[in-house]
């Protein structure tokens, strides 16, 4: 005889104790709804975040492809880290920025177009260690160069360059300006960094 201060254990199903009721239908019912939410949160929630993961990352890599696949100087500012590397200080109220940067294993390039006031043009050629006193009446960019940029020379503007080389791995700027409104001058700088 057992304690009665112990419960009693329900019997074994092969001793042939007494049968479990069957589940009303509610009850079974109630269970399979409860089962089938278990189940569509634990498979639909991981699902959706990997359906929304993988269109930001689609969307991602377009925007990178289409940085990479560039071909052409294309509108916008470059960013503060590859202004700094290339050491193109382009002035805060510059208008009509554009710009390209290009890498292969020998060299990587960065590609900026800007216009800017007389002042503004006289404080980046400051910055960059020369003045327009420095610019020779010439284009200081290479044709090679200027094809990639997407850049043509009009021989009606006026023209004029220089090339400021420093020892590596700083990089060498090649500015050629175009002065033929004295009031907007526009900038072309090709920056070349060989590490």
């Amino acid at each position: 005889m057992t304690p009665p201060s112990v419960p009693r254990q329900a019997p074994a199903p092969d001793e042939g104790g007494a049968p479990t009721p069957p589940e009303d239908r509610g009850h079974v019912v109630r269970r399979r709804w409860i089962t089938a939410i278990i189940i569509l949160l634990l498979v639909g929630v991981p699902a959706g975040y990997l359906a929304v993961s993988a269109q930001q990352s689609r969307e991602s890599g377009r925007d990178k492809a289409s940085k990479v696949g560039a071909t052409k100087v294309r509108p916008g500012w470059p960013s503060k880290v590859q202004r700094s590397i290339y050491e193109v200080p382009i002035p805060p109220k510059a208008w009509r920025v554009g710009f390209l940067e290009t890498n292969n294993w020998r060299t990587s390039r960065l590609y900026v177009q800007f216009a800017v006031t007389p002042a503004d043009l006289d404080s980046f050629l400051a910055d960059l260690g020369t003045s327009r006193a420095e610019l020779a009446r010439e284009v200081s960019i290479s044709p090679h160069d200027a094809a990639i940029a997407g850049w043509s020379w009009g021989p009606q503007n006026a023209w004029y360059g220089t090339t400021l080389e420093q020892p590596n791995p700083r990089p060498t700027r090649d500015v050629t300006v175009d002065l033929t409104d004295p009031a907007k001058p526009r900038v072309y700088v090709v920056s070349t960094a060989t590490p």
